[in-house]
């Protein structure tokens, strides 16, 4: 609000000062320079952090907060306007002070109160507010401390429409808050899990010292294992602190409860053993179960803390999302849209953020038909998980991604109506609402936002990846989802400029995104590799993103997804030309390798620079997504320094960073557990549980977008700018698309074992399609294997996958048999040796519905991978 405008406002206002004993016992006002406890108060930077409930949207109108509260409601507190976290001091004097007007007129309370049930009340002021803006301020004391206190104005009871504005709304008193000093515990800095035997092990030490210091490795008994010198790395730009680095990776003995000792202090324990990620697997994808929107959750699964209703379907006194209407002017239907993700601390549900998440998580199991270290998907098979669906024949992850794709589906705009085929791009509350809320309880109507562009390649993209993964489980939803990807493609190229809209912010977040030719890209290569059409070939090769860099250090995210595109065309088996496939892949390595080159420069070992402009909001999944360049990298050449990079880059985020922090959930000696998150509001309301294991915190942010933080962290270095606080959304919020990328790269590291040498392959493949039968309803193919090794194989199993909908009929030379996509080829008696040099073949014809039909990317051979010829 412009100061003129500040006093014109106040100059028309009637003043009402509430003392005496209509307000209570008198009090002294605060003093002068008593601390501001409101945020955006004046509203001048908007709505947030202020949300309703009860009420229609939140606006700022002439730089005053409006909104209309419908007539008739019982109660005052049936319709409210309100703030969370508001700090309170038990006997400190607070002077509570705002304007108001309603039209035509309607009593108006402010209630400062416990934000959960019993919600006590601290102090309540009543007004009667008119068409004229009048100013009411009261002094009190406050009998509580809370450091997260709610205020409340409640607006219902009116038998009429009403127009209520605020302004000016301020908190003044209490003490001003103790400059922040984070709890950075030892100066040892480690991953607090621990370390692969045959891995990476490198730790961070704070230290004044400018010359190596010696450390020592101790086991859990002070007993030394192994000893050395560290290296100063002097003053890391991200933390600003001096530091020294220690390497101790040439110990590779398991053991558990081990701790590192370096200048006089000893880091907190953690364990050398292969199998240290195995749960974090599981962990890192229940996420997306207690995320679960429109399903009862059950306690069974994810611990009895977690159990609660459906959410969102209708039941008061929920709204729903079996019916859900459009904005005003956006549409003149409603959609059912139950189901999916909530995506955030929120209860919106975002196509855009859903596209990456679902991608991740399908990624994640596609990679078990093409990484040799994915063991064929042993760790992602059917009662792997902890979903209701498991035990169904159907891999667990496939199960929890398809809970998403329904409403991904769901979204798309209905045949007849103005842009159909196009996805809607979000659906979320009318406005805000505050910290904690139950899915069940949330009282907003919910409305569907307008389609756009990026949301309807989101949707082309993902369902293009569902019509060849879930092929060999469900034939019908594959080919739903397969009409859907081309419907929405061909959509999206009709309507190519239709964005989000940055300012629909209110109830939700905008996700605006002006430049969708990744969107593009990324949708063209999933729909070629689906379905091998000419067309989109031409479409792919076409775009700038083919030939371009994808691979900045910090686009790799919701808002960048050409690298989604990229890894695709490089792992999944297509039918592109050998060079053209050759490039692709060198691509990966390339920026592999310079995540590698930042890795080795960055003190604390992560693939990201140590500037303010990469330590943004979400960042921690970013340093992921660069970890699965590194990985992808690893797969396609099995040059074990690609592994090791992206099992370092873990460390970061499990404890070895400035403030000695494990970022995950239940993980590490000092794990982050106050999210911010409308389900899990432990901190809140200690009836409510924390996030659940395996849930990741955005992460240091130095933009400080929150009021809580940029209040609390201003001027900090990029590094320690996160606070373990539900207040703090812009760095401590949990996420889906933050959560997919956890659960990628922690399959990968559960399937590394003791992360040991790369075995040489000792075979060879040679995979010939003789191609399809007349009609095209199947083909015939041909394996030959090649014994490279020095020693005869006695006996031998052979798999691949198939790409889609592929099944095997019958076969000659070996016993076949297919499971989902995988097949397995074992020996007849006649032909079980293999000598050195040797080589057998068998051969078999298949049935396919059509789609691209491309030679497979990975055989194993007694479980060990070959090469292609």
């Amino acid at each position: 609000m412009t100061p003129s405008r500040r006093r014109l406002l106040l100059a028309a206002a009637t003043t009402l000062a509430l003392t005496g004993a209509g307000a209570g016992a008198a009090h002294a006002d605060p003093p002068p320079d008593a601390p501001e406890q409101i945020d955006n108060g004046d509203f001048s930077a908007g709505v947030s952090p202020w949300f309703s409930y009860g009420t229609g949207a939140l606006a700022v109108t002439d730089g005053r907060l409006c909104t209309t509260v419908p007539g008739g409601l019982a109660n005052p507190w049936d319709a409210g306007i309100g703030q969370d976290g508001v700090p309170l001091i038990a006997g400190a004097e607070y002077t509570l002070g705002f304007t108001v007007s309603a039209t035509p007129g309607a009593a108006v309370k402010a209630v400062l109160q416990l934000g959960s049930a019993p919600y006590t009340t601290y102090a309540a002021v009543d007004a009667t507010a008119t068409g004229t803006a009048q100013r009411v301020e009261q002094t009190f004391t406050v009998p509580d401390d809370n450091p997260g206190a709610q205020l409340i104005f409640q607006v219902g009871g009116a038998a009429e429409t009403q127009t209520v504005c605020l302004d000016d709304v301020s908190l003044r008193g209490g003490e001003p808050p103790e400059p922040y000093e984070p709890d950075t515990g030892p100066r040892v800095r480690v991953n607090q899990v621990g370390y692969l035997p045959g891995g990476p092990k490198n730790a961070t030490v704070v230290t004044e010292a400018t010359e190596p210091l010696p450390w020592q490795l101790r086991s859990a008994a002070g007993t030394v294992l192994a000893s050395g010198t560290t290296t100063a790395r002097g003053v890391d730009a991200a933390s600003g602190q001096n530091v020294h680095t220690a390497d101790f990776s040439g110990y590779r003995t398991p053991g558990s409860g081990l701790t590192l000792t370096v200048d006089g202090d000893t880091s907190h324990p953690f364990d050398i053993s292969g199998t240290l990620y195995d749960r974090l697997r599981a962990d890192s994808l229940q996420f997306f179960y207690a995320q679960r929107s429109g399903i009862a959750i059950d306690g069974h699964l994810i611990g009895d803390e977690y159990t609660r209703p459906a959410g969102h379907l209708g039941v008061a006194p929920n709204q729903g999302d079996t019916t859900v209407p459009c904005q005003p002017g956006v549409c003149d239907y409603s959609l059912d849209v139950r189901g999916g993700w909530y995506d955030a601390g929120d209860h919106g549900k975002y196509v855009v953020n859903g596209g990456i998440a679902t991608y991740q998580l399908l990624s994640t199991f596609e990679r078990t038909r093409t990484a040799v270290t994915a063991a064929g998907g042993v760790g992602l098979a059917d009662g792997t998980l902890r979903v209701p669906e498991h035990d169904n024949g159907v891999p667990d992850i496939l199960d929890e991604a398809r809970w998403e794709l329904e409403f991904l589906l769901r979204m798309q705009v209905p045949a007849g109506k103005p842009l159909a085929g196009m996805a809607h791009h979000k659906i979320h509350d009318r406005n805000w609402t505050g910290l904690p809320l139950a899915p069940h309880d949330d009282p907003q109507p919910r409305e569907l936002h307008p389609p756009s562009t990026a949301a309807t390649l989101n949707l082309a993209a993902t369902a293009a990846q569902c019509a060849r993964l879930y092929a060999p489980y469900d034939a019908a939803f594959a080919a739903r989802c397969g009409t859907t990807a081309t419907t929405a493609y061909a959509a999206a190229k009709a309507h190519p400029a239709v964005y989000a809209s940055p300012s629909d912010s209110t109830g939700g977040g905008a996700y605006d995104d002006t430049n969708v030719t990744d969107e593009f890209y990324w949708a063209a290569v999933e729909l070629y590799l689906t379905t091998g059409g000419q067309a989109y070939l031409t479409d792919l090769t076409a775009s700038p993103h083919h030939s371009g860099d994808v691979f900045a250090p910090q686009e790799f995210g919701w808002q960048g997804t050409a690298a989604l595109g990229r890894l695709d065309l490089a792992t999944v088996p297509n039918g592109l030309p050998a060079a053209e496939l050759t490039r692709i892949r060198a691509s990966v390595t390339g920026a592999a390798d310079a995540y590698l080159a930042e890795l080795r420069r960055q003190a604390y070992g992560l693939p990201m620079p140590g500037d303010e402009s990469s330590y943004f909001w979400g960042a921690n999944s970013n340093i992921i997504n660069n970890a699965v360049v590194l990985v992808t990298a690893f797969d396609l050449t099995r040059d074990a320094t690609y592994r090791d990079g992206a099992v370092q880059a873990m460390d970061y985020l499990l404890g070895r960073n400035a403030l000695n922090i494990s970022y995950v959930t239940g993980w590490g000696e000092h794990a982050a557990e106050n999210q911010h998150s409308r389900i899990f509001g432990h901190q809140l309301d200690p009836n409510l549980p924390r996030p659940p294991a395996g849930s990741l915190a955005g992460g240091a942010n130095a933009a400080l977008q929150d009021p809580f933080a940029a209040q609390l962290l201003a001027g900090c270095k990029p590094m320690f700018c996160y606070v373990d606080d539900i207040n703090s959304y812009a760095t401590n919020e949990v996420a889906i698309n933050w959560n997919s990328a956890l659960a990628w790269i922690a399959s990968f590291l559960a399937d590394q074992g003791d992360a040991g040498a790369v075995p040489a392959t000792t075979c060879a493949i040679r995979y010939t399609n003789y191609g399809a039968w007349h009609g095209g309803s199947g083909f015939t193919a041909q394996l030959t294997v090649r014994n490279t090794g020095a020693t005869t194989v006695n006996g031998w199993t052979m798999r691949f996958a198939f790409t889609g909908d592929q099944r095997v009929r019958e076969a000659w030379l070996a016993k076949v048999t297919q499971a989902g996509a995988t097949v397995t080829a074992r020996n007849e008696s006649y032909n079980a040796r293999i000598g050195p040099g040797g080589t057998v073949t068998f051969g078999f014809n298949a049935t396919t519905t059509g789609g691209a039909n491309p030679n497979p990317g990975l055989v194993t051979v007694n479980g060990a991978a070959c090469s292609l010829t």
